[in-house]
């Protein structure tokens, strides 16, 4: 008879198959520990400043203090849009600590994604870098925000941060001008921190602590309401899982993705942490050669990222030169690892390249390959510690392992979210009888490995972001030359995919350049079409839902 978890059989040596998710009550106790603890380590690396623990610790107080002391209350939304900054994570803290509910933004984000976000959220603060903040500008008016905190690159870096902030001001003008009433400076909020005290804050386990947006499944972006208990959960069932390669106080982990997303947020910020480990901030992950230079500068031991990231650094010299006698660990997620990234990269670094698997609403690791040679490539490896999988079929009804057995991959763990922000119905589509429907197609290996296959849904990825042709859609119905549109992904080697939009025209003038040009007025840059193809008609239902699988088959 077959294990309900085949899997526990082939755990890593020292992986428990359980972790404790409620030791500790609140992701606050889990910080206020690793501060006392580590207080003279390194925590945060950027452009060669360092922030230790105890600094981290006394500027988020400081900054939590502030919060406050604008009106802020427990509850409220604050977001956060900046890159890899030493500000992310003292602005993250901080508000933690106040009680304030995050709301992590992608500061690439057009006018029309921001006031979608800060509206559906209810924000009544934002921590931006400048930027971006001619967008905010824009948008400002039509959202709850009172409160507007800006920030610059080099605002940390001393007399380094004022020459890097005319680089980026001056030389690649990289700051639109914008006119924002009543902000104040980040290196402000934190000097008048310092008077007051902060008020003492204590959340439960089911606390919603940040608001993550994602597409989910299917749809508009939606606020994944993630909790203490969440993140605490999935911060020790990473930390558990690596554990065999990640020793305490020693952890030296490059960070090049993106702390707003969840990846990195989880993962870097929060498990790397709660060992003492120290993360070296990447501003710009696209900018190759810099990336290079602080590998070389610090040499990591461990490194998270994706399968392009991977790929570049595979493909730039001057990498392949490097010293990878520290590398203890390279885990790839976001989207999937191709064997051929994957086998060239343990060629050149000796490391093994891990593959995870996880959405957002599972905060988001939900499974990973193991960092031992019992990984397995084309998986997604298993489910981490207290979590289960299953393959269920399109009645709910659970499959059996085999590759003849493909239905949808469900999720079940402490790490699930709570639901989707004011939004019930959306929540019930996702949630039933405590299993997350992720949409991924795939199938249990019989030792309890798992593939995908597929998206049931349309979500297009692209490089590690989620797509949606919802909302591609939508802002190609704005444009008054196009009749109807479909948006789909197609295969990239870059970048796993791109969005391919086809259109039907309404005036025959329409070009390829100014359905581009429309797109990158109103959408981030990977959620722009690469591909424009212009069609007399779309294959639809006899309801008239266009039908992208037909689009995607033929294509």
């Amino acid at each position: 008879m077959m294990m309900e978890k085949p899997w526990l059989q082939i755990y890593p040596n020292g992986v428990p198959a359980n972790i404790d998710a409620d030791s500790y009550p609140c992701l606050l106790d889990m910080l206020d520990e690793a501060f006392k603890k580590y207080r003279d380590l390194p925590a945060f690396v950027f452009m060669g400043k360092t922030l230790t623990f105890g600094q981290v610790d006394d500027m988020s107080r400081s900054f939590g203090a502030y919060l406050h002391s604008r009106g802020l209350e427990p509850g409220d939304r604050i977001a956060l849009m900046m890159p890899n900054t030493l500000q992310y994570p003292i602005a993250m803290f901080g508000a933690l600590r106040a009680g304030l509910i995050l709301v992590n933004t992608n500061p690439l984000y057009t006018p029309r994604e921001m006031r979608h976000q800060f509206a559906d959220s209810g924000a009544k603060a934002i921590i931006i870098a400048e930027n971006f903040a001619f967008n905010l500008q824009q948008i400002i008016a039509e959202t709850q925000i009172k409160t507007v905190i800006l920030t610059s690159v080099g605002e940390m870096l001393g007399l380094k941060g004022v020459i890097v902030n005319f680089v980026v001001r001056k030389v690649k003008k990289m700051v639109p001008k914008f006119q924002l009433e009543n902000t104040v400076s980040f290196k402000h909020a934190l000097d008048q921190g310092k008077r007051f005290t902060l008020k003492p804050f204590k959340g439960g386990p089911d606390d919603t602590i940040v608001l993550q947006y994602t597409g989910g499944t299917t749809g508009v972006s939606k606020g994944a309401m993630l909790t203490n208990r969440n993140l605490v959960a999935n911060m020790m069932q990473i930390r558990a899982w690596l554990s065999p390669v990640l020793q305490e106080r020693e952890v030296v982990a490059l960070c090049p993705l993106p702390l707003y997303h969840i990846f990195a947020f989880t993962v870097n910020c929060l498990a790397f942490m709660s060992v003492g480990g120290r993360n070296i901030l990447i501003v710009n992950a696209r900018d190759i050669p810099a990336l290079v230079k602080e590998w070389q500068t610090h040499k990591p031991n461990i490194v998270t990222g994706v399968n392009t990231l991977f790929n570049a650094l595979l493909n730039y010299g001057p990498f392949n030169a490097l010293d990878f006698s520290s590398l203890k660990a390279s885990v790839g997620g976001g989207m999937a690892v191709q064997r051929a990234v994957a086998e060239r990269w343990q060629q050149v670094t000796g490391c093994r390249l891990t593959e995870g698997y996880g959405m957002t609403e599972s905060s988001p690791v939900a499974t990973v390959n193991p960092v031992d040679e019992k990984m397995r490539l084309g998986t997604i490896g298993m489910p981490i510690p207290s979590t289960a999988l299953r393959i269920v079929d399109d009645k709910g009804n659970p499959l059996p392992p085999g590759p003849e057995n493909v239905g949808e991959i469900q999720i079940a763990g402490p790490q699930v979210m709570k639901g989707y922000w004011q939004r019930p119905e959306a929540s019930a589509e996702v949630l039933k009888d405590g299993w997350l429907c992720t949409g991924d197609m795939g199938f249990m290996h019989p030792d309890g490995f798992f593939q995908i296959v597929d998206r049931k849904k349309d979500m297009i990825l692209v490089s590690g972001f989620n797509v949606y042709p919802n909302e591609v859609e939508d802002v190609l119905a704005m444009h008054p030359q196009i009749l109807e549109s479909a948006a789909l992904g197609v295969p990239d080697e870059k970048s796993g995919e791109v969005v391919k939009v086809f259109i039907v025209k309404k005036d025959n003038a329409l070009t390829t350049e100014e359905v581009i040009a429309h797109c990158r007025e109103n959408l981030t840059g990977y959620k722009v079409p690469k591909y424009v193809e212009f069609r007399t008609e779309l294959p639809k239902t006899n309801v008239g839902k266009i039908l992208r699988r037909e689009l995607r088959d033929a294509k």
